[in-house]
């Protein structure tokens, strides 16, 4: 039962775990590429340890030839002056030496050439994780550019169609103003038909008579005589007219 538990709860945070890797591949990207470091790290401590090895090695190969050459010399001393058992003694040491010497040389080349080789693998991985994460992080951008995009085409389409909202709108607002225009119109023609112009025309008719009447008053008062109007009388021609020949007979 707990392990059945503890499953489905390392499910479930696996899930989540990978959900966020999924949404931020960057922070996964720069994960690997401080455990790249790390790792790194780690392997040149390692040839360090190696390359001190190889440089006792070379110190012991070098000891040991000195002590091959001392005992070559010190042998063959002994023989010249006839002491055969210390000859045999410093004969035997010789042999030990130089076996040992032999080894040694073996395996200070080994380790040379191991060392050698590490540092070659090491180079190569490294080129090959630096690669690696660059073809990643280029792969990551292009995601980003495609998602960008993505969002500008959904965008785009949106658009689009609240562009084509907006222009059914625009149609039935346009739709609208002409029907009012239209009625507006037809009230207009409606109201002026019902306008009795007659007497309009009348008081128009009567409104200029007077105007002239009273310009008339005026030029004659003031002397004046105007072109295309016939004089207008006084009050003294009236009085006259009213009076006949009579009266002037009697004058």
């Amino acid at each position: 039962m707990f392990q059945r538990l503890a499953n489905l709860f390392r499910g479930v945070f696996g899930r989540f775990v990978s959900g966020l890797e999924r949404s931020n591949p960057e922070a996964l990207l720069e994960n690997e590429k401080e455990n790249l470091r790390q790792q790194i790290k780690n392997f040149n401590d390692g040839l360090v340890h190696h390359a001190a090895l190889c440089e006792r090695l070379v110190r012991q190969v070098k000891k040991l030839e000195q002590e091959e050459t001392m005992l070559s010399e010190k042998t063959r001393s002994l023989l010249r002056s006839g002491d055969r058992k210390r000859a045999a003694d410093a004969a035997l040491r010789l042999q030990a030496v130089s076996r040992e010497l032999t080894e040694n040389r073996e395996q200070a080349e080994e380790a040379e050439k191991t060392f050698r080789d590490l540092v070659k693998a090491r180079d190569s991985a490294v080129e090959g994780a630096k690669r690696k994460i660059e073809e990643l992080r280029r792969g990551i951008d292009d995601m980003r550019i495609q998602e960008s995009m993505a969002e500008l085409n959904k965008m785009a389409a949106g658009l689009v169609t609240g562009l084509g909202d907006t222009g059914d709108t625009l149609a039935r607002l346009e739709h609208m103003i002409e029907d009012q225009r239209s009625r507006a119109s037809g009230l207009s023609r409606v109201a002026r038909e019902a306008l009795d112009m007659s007497d309009v025309e009348d008081r128009i008719a009567e409104q200029d008579a007077s105007a002239d009447a009273a310009l008339a008053d005026f030029a004659a008062r003031e002397g004046i005589e105007l072109d295309g109007m016939p004089p207008a009388e006084t009050e003294d021609d009236t009085s006259t007219r009213s009076m006949g020949p009579a009266a002037t007979e009697t004058e």
